[in-house]
């Protein structure tokens, strides 16, 4: 198996169907998250939509190079969700990311390894290898996130119908 097919092999693994590193990934972490969760907020953290968005910002930036493009996404607009107000549009920003991790992956299986050592963009963003792999640790990062800001609000949810009871 070439490298950037076992790169794409990872990336699909965090993000669509593995099981191996954290026995989840996002698809199965976000599968039942509904719209009233995904935007729920938990002290200071970031809701789960806004990291579902962020993941999918870095995706699609990293896709449009891929196809050719140049390097347009900036940290600055990284969590620059527009609101959430319904949960067609919290159905639509988890079809994006889907379809966008398929994509991703995909176009890294169609690359020459001799890619991987070629420099990103710019010399200052390393090469693609380097990307590619900050791409996965970073899914990693946030996936660990939305799982425990899921069971905060687990949390939450049985303290509040525990108190329900009470009444």
């Amino acid at each position: 198996m070439s490298s950037t097919s076992q790169l794409a092999k990872r990336f699909r693994e965090v993000l669509l169907d593995g099981l191996w590193i954290a026995n989840t990934n996002f698809k199965d972490q976000l599968s039942n998250v509904n719209m009233e969760q995904a935007t729920a907020k938990i002290g200071s953290l970031n809701t789960i939509a806004m990291l579902t968005f962020h993941i999918d910002y870095y995706i699609a930036g990293l896709i449009h190079v891929f196809e050719g493009g140049n390097l347009e996404i900036r940290d600055q607009y990284s969590f620059d969700l527009p609101p959430i107000e319904n949960e067609e549009q919290w159905k639509s920003l988890k079809n994006k990311l889907w379809n966008d991790a398929e994509k991703f992956a995909n176009l890294l299986d169609q690359m020459q390894d001799s890619k991987m050592n070629e420099v990103f963009v710019d010399e200052k963003y390393g090469t693609y290898l380097r990307n590619i792999d900050g791409m996965i640790e970073h899914c990693y990062y946030h996936l660990g996130q939305i799982t425990l800001i899921k069971k905060l609000l687990q949390q939450k949810e049985s303290v509040y119908l525990e108190n329900q009871r009470k009444i």
